[in-house]
C-alpha cells in the first residue's frame, strides 16, 4: 500500500482552500495577480516552484512554524535578502510546498 501523488495533491489543494489559503497560478510581474489587493488580511503571498513560479495565499500564523521556517532558511540560503523578483520566493517544488502547508493547515 503505497501513496498516489494522483490522488494526494488534489485533495491537499482543497484542504489549502478551506483552510484560507488561496491558490492562484500564472503568476507574471505584470499580471493583476501580482498586486497586493487579492491577499486578504492577516495573509501574505509567496511564489513556489523550481522553474515555473506558482503563486500562494498563505495565513502569517505560518511563519511561526518550524517546517515553514525551514522553508524561509532555505529561501534565504538560495535568494538571499535582495531577490530580483521582488516576492517572497520559496526555493521548493508546488508539491512539496502543498505537503507542508496541508500540514500546517491541521497543526
Amino acid at each position: 500500500m503505497g501513496i498516489k501523488f494522483s490522488e494526494v495533491i488534489p485533495k491537499a489543494k482543497g484542504i489549502i482552500r478551506q483552510k484560507s489559503c488561496q491558490f492562484s497560478r500564472g503568476y507574471s510581474p505584470s499580471s493583476p495577480s501580482a498586486t497586493t489587493a487579492d491577499v486578504p488580511e492577516g495573509h501574505l503571498a509567496v511564489y513556489v516552484g523550481l522553474g515555473y513560479k506558482s503563486r500562494f495565499v498563505v495565513p502569517i500564523a505560518y511563519l511561526k512554524h518550524p517546517m515553514f521556517q525551514d522553508l524561509l532558511k532555505a529561501a534565504e540560503e538560495e535568494y538571499g535578502f535582495h531577490h530580483p523578483m521582488g516576492g517572497l520566493t520559496l526555493p521548493c517544488s508546488e508539491e512539496t510546498f502543498i505537503e507542508i502547508t496541508s500540514c500546517l493547515c491541521f497543526s
